[in-house]
């Protein structure tokens, strides 16, 4: 019993660190990052982990080259400008289109957490406007 109890427990232990309170004004909510895997001159893309606080998102933004989210935990939101809000849950994959504007983050009552894979090529993500109250309960 005591092995089913401690092999339970370990998957539901992080693969890796939750990192450290972001402090950057591009979000709502309390958000957790850790750059996992800088860019460099081989690899021409960022691998990094976020962890929302229930009811925490991103504001409005675009990757220029586009970004890549596996879901690891909990459940969030994800909307693409012009586009109905999707629900998504661990264990799915998420492509944001390059240039295409869209933003994610945590349902109200659950935490919410991905790795993204981000090429660097054309350029850092560009931050923009707030998601609104209305945006966030799944209107446009």
């Amino acid at each position: 019993m005591l092995a089913l109890a401690t092999q339970a427990a370990a998957q539901q232990t992080a693969i890796f660190p939750k990192g450290e309170i972001a402090t950057v004004d591009n979000h709502t909510g309390t958000v957790w990052l850790k750059e996992l895997s800088e860019a460099d001159s081989v690899f021409a893309y960022s691998i990094a982990t976020a962890t929302f606080a229930p009811g925490a998102k991103l504001d409005w933004h675009i990757h220029p080259a586009g970004q890549i989210l596996l879901i690891t935990e909990g459940i969030g939101y994800y909307q693409e400008r012009g586009k109905p809000r999707q629900t998504v849950k661990k264990g799915q994959v998420i492509k944001c289109q390059p240039g295409v504007e869209h933003w994610h983050g945590a349902a109200p009552k659950s935490t919410f957490a991905y790795l993204a894979t981000t090429p660097t090529q054309k350029g850092k993500t560009v931050w923009l406007k707030r998601v609104t109250a209305a945006e966030y309960q799944g209107g446009r």
